[in-house]
């Protein structure tokens, strides 16, 4: 009888310790795929507008702000380098629809285009938004009109391929004499090494770059054509032949004109930029344009494509999926047109832009294009 009590006894210290064992195996399962599926961080803004036909989404992060305060300055010496940038004369398609500040942020880029390519240089905004940052919410502002620029800039200059943005900070200098104030703005690489995608690292190397793509710009320029239609069809055959879409997304400038233009691979992103540079080339009115796109799969994925005018209208060219191959299957030698100088009724069918750039970023707007094909 003592035996089968002890028995018992045992059978249920067993059952006990294996029920504690598996409740642990079981929170500590929990708490690594907790681990393994934790959010993005704080700031992370995600985009539609790169990367546009892959499932693969690229990261902007609303710029950090660093402050550097200098409390009770003595001295009188003034900590704030004064910058007029009044003189930088811009005319293009996003940056005309920036607010003033932006378009202070924009010239400043403008101005620093050749020192940036060191990826360290220090971009001076001086105290233009001493104002701004006196008021409560000045700050949050001032992050807002900077990434309107950073995203116009970039989307209206394609051959700044080789700047990051996610690289770029607000640096905050404050100033205080007594009961006055004063707020000094740059923008530099942070603890960044610099502010240069990946595979750059140096002026040299983005010098060198520069020059290949400027070879092929310059066999352009050399084939142009008498009229505007010819050479929007020139770059556009151009670009369909000399490219292969790239589906592995994981090669080194697919989203850039260096990719597309030296590498001959790219993705959408890489198509429509190096479209707008040559169009840019020729002095052709041309716009980057982002937004899903229906390929032939039946699937909605990121896209970007070309705004282009023509006359005294504007047309649509999406010269990735007139290429022979890209993600939307084959495509016949006789049908590389199906996406050029098209109208709104036509892209509508499978072509939907956004005039967002990035979540909660600002709404540009696009040329409203013909309603009928060219």
């Amino acid at each position: 009888m003592k035996s089968k009590i002890a028995s018992i006894i045992m059978t249920i210290i067993i059952v006990l310790i294996i029920g504690v064992f598996s409740l642990f195996g079981m929170l500590l399962w929990n708490e690594i795929k907790r681990m393994e599926t934790s959010v993005e961080p704080e700031n992370a803004v995600t985009t539609t507008f790169s990367q546009a036909d892959t499932k693969v989404e690229k990261e902007i992060k609303t710029p950090q702000i660093i402050e550097n305060p200098f409390e009770n300055m003595k001295d009188g010496k003034e900590q704030v380098n004064e910058v007029d940038y009044s003189n930088i004369a811009v005319d293009k398609y996003f940056y005309n629809q920036l607010e003033e500040e932006s378009k202070t942020i924009y010239k400043a880029f403008e101005s620093s285009k050749e020192n940036m390519k060191t990826g360290t240089y220090k971009i001076e905004l001086g105290s233009s938004f001493s104002d701004l940052l006196s008021k409560e919410d000045g700050q949050e502002l001032l992050g807002k009109y900077y990434q309107s620029a950073i995203e116009a800039y970039t989307y209206d200059n394609p051959d700044v391929f080789y700047l990051s943005p996610n690289k770029m900070y607000l640096n905050i200098e404050t100033t205080t004499k007594g009961k006055k104030v004063t707020y000094g703005v740059y923008i530099n690489n942070g603890n960044e090494a610099n502010y240069l995608i990946d595979e750059f690292s140096s002026k040299e190397q983005v010098n060198k770059a520069i020059q290949e793509i400027e070879k092929e710009r310059n066999y352009i320029l050399q084939n142009k054509r008498a009229n505007t239609f010819d050479n929007i069809k020139m770059v556009h055959d151009y670009l369909v032949d000399k490219i292969e879409y790239d589906s592995t997304i994981s090669k080194a400038n697919i989203y850039n004109i260096y990719g597309a233009m030296v590498n001959g691979e790219a993705v959408c992103e890489g198509y429509a930029r190096s479209f707008k540079y040559l169009m840019d080339a020729l002095n052709i009115p041309c716009t980057l344009v982002i937004g899903k796109g229906r390929n032939a799969q039946g699937q909605t994925e990121n896209h970007a494509w070309n705004y282009v005018q023509l006359g005294n209208k504007w047309y649509a060219v999406d010269a990735t999926w007139d290429d022979p191959i890209s993600n939307t299957g084959w495509v016949s030698q006789s049908s590389r047109a199906r996406y050029f100088l098209k109208g709104s009724n036509d892209m509508a069918k499978d072509h939907t832009p956004s005039p967002q750039f990035t979540e909660g970023g600002k709404v540009f707007s696009y040329p409203p294009i013909s309603s009928s094909n060219y």
